[in-house]
């Protein structure tokens, strides 16, 4: 294949990423609490170039279709926010061989550097779960945005049980610190969970 082929390949590939998003976080009740999140986080850049934004949306393509292929629910349950061939894994399932099943899918997948896994065992017990995570997650958007306004879009927001998982690439730590400051103030949050890469 040649280069130009591969480019457009690239190209094509990084536009399905929204698709397969699309249909993950509408029937992804864990999804659903960061789809505004995750999904900025494909197409803001952040401190990334524009090559490594579309080899990460692959990356996310490929494991979405491995989880697909899985059953298990892996699919539904599972989030992923890629950066840089780093993934990160969130979500609630219902037991450790899924977990770990998971991890190996991810680890199948070219291009992977790192697999943080943060993926917890159990179940929601009820719509009020949910509904608070959505809460808090929509507050750490508004938080960030207020905080340090357009940059915001450069950072993931997941709330799994009152626990956010922050994520993004940055050259600026001072930010960074402010906005974690700014999420702790949020009600009902048990804690911050920092995996933002900090550039020089």
């Amino acid at each position: 294949m040649g280069f130009k082929n591969k480019k457009i390949l690239r190209l094509f590939s990084f536009f399905i990423i929204f698709f397969i998003l699309n249909i993950n976080y509408a029937c992804s009740p864990t999804g659903m609490l960061a789809a505004g999140g995750s999904s900025a986080m494909v197409v803001a850049e952040g401190d990334r170039s524009f090559g490594t934004v579309v080899d990460d949306a692959t990356i996310k393509v490929n494991i979405a279709a491995k989880f697909l292929n899985a059953g298990n629910n892996i699919f539904v349950d599972v989030n992923t926010t890629v950066l840089e061939g780093r993934v990160l894994l969130t979500g609630l399932v219902d037991n450790q061989e899924i977990r770990i099943e998971a991890v190996r899918l991810v680890w199948e997948t070219e291009g992977i550097k790192e697999v943080v896994n943060e993926i917890e065992i159990g179940n929601r017990d009820s719509l009020k779960d949910y509904a608070s995570d959505l809460w808090i997650n929509t507050q750490a958007r508004g938080v960030a945005a207020k905080t340090i306004g357009l940059r915001s879009v450069a950072y993931n927001f997941e709330t799994i049980n009152k626990k956010i998982y922050i994520a993004g690439i940055t050259s600026r730590p001072d930010q960074l610190e402010n906005l974690i400051d700014a999420l702790k103030t949020i009600k009902g949050v048990t804690e911050i969970i920092n995996y933002v890469i900090v550039k020089e």
